[in-house]
């Protein structure tokens, strides 16, 4: 066997591994018991030591010294190994395993705390989660932009300054757009009344049928904050149900098979390979944004899950599709990020994205993070919040040390509105497809231009390829003002 061949058989087994870590993590959010939170942190510290052995282990820097080779798809996996050699021999894998262990019991204390409305029981348990990701942000930064260390992990090639142009060049326009559908005397209606859960959560596997997702080689189940998990031949995905608020499940639903069906898509030589899972996750936030707005949120598709929830629950206050469509892309400004509108959901990000620098650079203490928060959301959407549950407990991602993973929404919003002008013209009947339920041919199209290549390009290189350009915040913002100045009469 030549180098390459024993690498890609090494790397093999240390995906796999990656792959039974990320089913503990799915374990955890839906059916292990509470009591077992302890154990599962040091199985998950156990499993992540076992881990990074394997990624710094001293072979994979002989292998990719003496591996050589022509082919394409060769020379990304070797780019993306070395990428993760790079990375795993800067960290001490004393670091990797207290982050796992750290991180585990976090997410456990977040969802208790959530529930109690207290952040104080979460407070000192983000304190270590940020201590840890500060560590190892210095580690992996060689003296630079910390936050740009973290950030790399989640899209390679993106600094914090490139990420703040985005939002400069982006934020004029959704502000300007918010004032001027804030300012009109439309008034959308909302849905009124209780909405069965299990019904909703039957629904919900009817809308991840219909947008593509394989559930034979995967599954839906019911966690605080939805999330999707796996790649290849076993790709899980949960959502929630609230009865007052059928699309919270609907949408978060959709959303997730974005995620979902990307993993699905890759071509099958990449199995347990680098390349066989999303190239970064800006590009993975393409997929997920376009399916659940571009696609499941448009006046066509709207038309079809009415009559789906027609048939569920009967008349339920909304006069006809019109209506409907109406009610799903309403704009207000809310508290939760995940149900926020297409208007204001990048202005949640971009808070986001200042206070986890300032925590990551210590700008900001964890005990004055509520007081942030809230004061950043009062001068950003006019609004105080009421409750810890709606403003800094909302989220998971803190608590399981995702930091630099925010701008990464908006970057795949942008993404999205790119691939979505691309996909209008590849496929002109799509809105009349849309109608009947019929998704095939976006998604698709998606899976050939974007999916089934995994890691194969850098994620610009991707969407340029994708689209025949640039990524760029105008195709977003277009599809923006062209479908908000419809609804709102501007």
């Amino acid at each position: 066997m030549t180098a390459y061949d024993d690498l890609m058989a090494f790397q093999r087994d240390t995906t796999a591994l990656g792959q039974v870590a990320g089913r503990l993590g799915w374990d955890q959010e839906t059916v292990m018991p509470r009591g077992a939170a302890g154990q599962r942190s040091e199985e998950m510290a156990a499993l992540e030591s076992i881990l990074h052995g394997r990624r710094a282990d001293p072979r994979v820097g002989d292998w990719l010294d003496q591996a050589t080779t022509d082919d394409p798809v060769a020379q990304a996996q070797l780019r993306e190994i070395r990428r993760s050699y790079d990375r795993a021999t800067k960290l001490p894998a004393r670091l990797s395993a207290e982050l796992a262990r750290e991180t585990s019991l976090a997410q456990g204390i977040w969802a208790q705390a959530r529930a109690a409305e207290d952040f104080s029981q979460f407070a000192p348990s983000l304190s270590r989660v940020i201590a840890l990701k500060q560590e190892e942000a210095a580690a992996l930064a060689d003296g630079g932009s910390l936050y740009d260390a973290l950030l790399d992990d989640y899209e390679p090639g993106a600094t914090a300054a490139s990420i703040g142009v985005m939002f400069d060049d982006l934020r004029p326009g959704l502000v300007a757009l918010r004032e001027k559908i804030l300012g009109s005397t439309r008034d959308m209606p909302r849905l009124q009344g209780s909405f069965d859960t299990d019904e909703q959560f039957k629904l919900s596997q009817t809308l991840a049928r219909a947008f593509g997702y394989d559930l034979n080689r995967g599954r839906i189940d019911r966690a605080v904050h939805p999330f999707s998990s796996g790649s290849g031949s076993d790709v899980r995905i949960t959502t929630r149900t609230d009865p007052a608020d059928p699309f919270n499940c609907f949408y978060s639903t959709i959303h997730e098979v974005g995620h979902a069906s990307y993993e699905q898509g890759i071509e099958d030589q990449y199995a347990l390979t680098p390349l066989g899972c999303g190239v970064s996750m800006g590009v993975h936030e393409s997929q997920s944004r376009i399916y659940e707005n571009q696609l499941g949120r448009s006046r066509a598709f709207t038309g079809w899950l009415y009559a789906r929830m027609v048939e569920v629950y009967g008349a339920f206050g909304v006069a006809d599709a019109d209506a409907f469509y109406a009610a799903v892309n309403g704009v207000r400004p809310g508290f939760i990020r995940t149900e926020a509108d297409e208007v204001h959901y990048n202005l949640h990000v971009m808070m986001r994205f200042d206070l986890e620098q300032a925590l990551l650079t210590g700008d900001l203490s964890v005990d004055d993070l509520p007081g942030a928060w809230n004061d950043r959301f009062a001068a950003d959407f006019g609004v105080a919040v009421d409750t810890p549950s709606n403003g800094v407990l909302q989220d998971v991602h803190w608590s399981v040390g995702l930091i630099g993973y925010f701008p990464t929404y908006t970057l795949g919003n942008v993404y999205a509105g790119c691939l979505y002008e691309s996909l209008g013209k590849a496929v002109p009947d799509l809105d009349a497809e849309l109608a009947a339920g019929n998704t095939s041919s976006a998604t698709g199209w998606l899976r050939d231009h974007v999916q089934r290549h995994g890691g194969l390009y850098r994620p610009v290189d991707l969407i340029t390829r994708a689209t025949g350009g640039a990524p760029s915040v105008q195709p977003l913002l277009r599809y923006l003002e062209t479908k908000f100045s419809q609804l709102y009469d501007l």
